[in-house]
């Protein structure tokens, strides 16, 4: 048997489950949903998209994940950046305090905005204390509220991607650019940027396909003034019983997933070159 047959047989079984027990299912929801009597997912995609209030909650989604990316990014990669370059012996536990928030539920993480954003929260209280208002602010139900509490949930996942690349990167190269005249930010952007964006791209691809999909942080935060995608699909899927635009709804939020990753695929050859 040559080597190819043999591999061949070995994937066999994975890709069989991979088939049968995630792609078929999935095709099935998302095409001809079971508990739809007369199932027309095209039909209502069609409709949903010349839907003003469907396009502006899509709209509204995209909005909001590109933006707790950018700030995930921001916020994320530096740390990352710190811990690579922290001594060997500390990494592990830097590391582990920069994720342990992924070890708590995102209930019980997103509960704590309902604390600081509420009425009387936290930073409303500060803001009548510093006489900046005069009574309680709402910050919750806002589109600020939802990029707060996502950004809390995948800032660490920014960080783990992150780092996995920057630790893979010799610190002597850059302190050989800065050897041969280079400038602290020069040598960062021409010799650690480059190394480290495939790391970067891979925790923009699952921060955005999180932010996007994610359903607790916006149905807690966001509530009924601000649905997103998601929970648009769970009003269908659960309060309205339409399973056909529920799955009208779960295909454009694939379609967006799809489109982030071929982007990052993209952007991921570029700077290869």
């Amino acid at each position: 048997m040559s080597r190819r047959a043999a591999s061949g047989l070995l994937l066999l079984p994975g890709v069989a489950l991979l088939a049968f027990g995630f792609l078929y299912p999935f095709g099935v929801t998302l095409f001809a949903p079971p508990a739809a009597e007369h199932p027309d997912v095209l039909g209502k995609l069609g409709g949903m998209l010349g839907d003003a209030y469907v396009l502006e909650v899509a709209a509204r989604t995209i909005r909001v994940a590109a933006l707790t990316t950018v700030i995930c990014l921001l916020l994320g990669f530096p740390v990352a950046y710190l811990i690579s370059r922290a001594p060997r012996r500390r990494q592990g536990l830097l590391l582990a305090l920069a994720v342990f928030p992924l070890l708590l539920s995102t209930v019980v993480r997103t509960f704590s905005w309902l604390v600081i954003l509420g009425r009387n929260g936290l930073i409303s209280s500060v803001l009548v204390d510093l006489k900046i208002v005069d009574g309680g602010t709402q910050l919750l139900y806002t589109e600020f509220a939802l990029v707060a509490g996502l950004t809390q949930l995948f800032t660490p996942i920014m960080i783990l991607t992150s780092y996995s690349s920057l630790s893979h990167i010799d610190a002597r190269l850059e302190d050989a650019a800065r050897g041969l005249g280079a400038k602290p930010g020069r040598a960062f952007r021409s010799v650690v940027l480059p190394l480290a964006l495939p790391g970067v791209l891979v925790g923009a691809t699952l921060v955005f396909a999180g932010a996007v999909t994610a359903f607790t942080t916006p149905l807690l935060l966001g509530g009924t003034r601000n649905r997103t995608l998601a929970t648009l699909l769970y009003d269908y899927a659960n309060v309205k019983l339409d399973w056909s635009a529920a799955s009208a709804v779960a295909l454009i939020m694939t379609v967006l997933v799809l489109a982030a990753s071929w982007i990052s695929g993209r952007l991921s050859r570029v700077g290869a070159v």
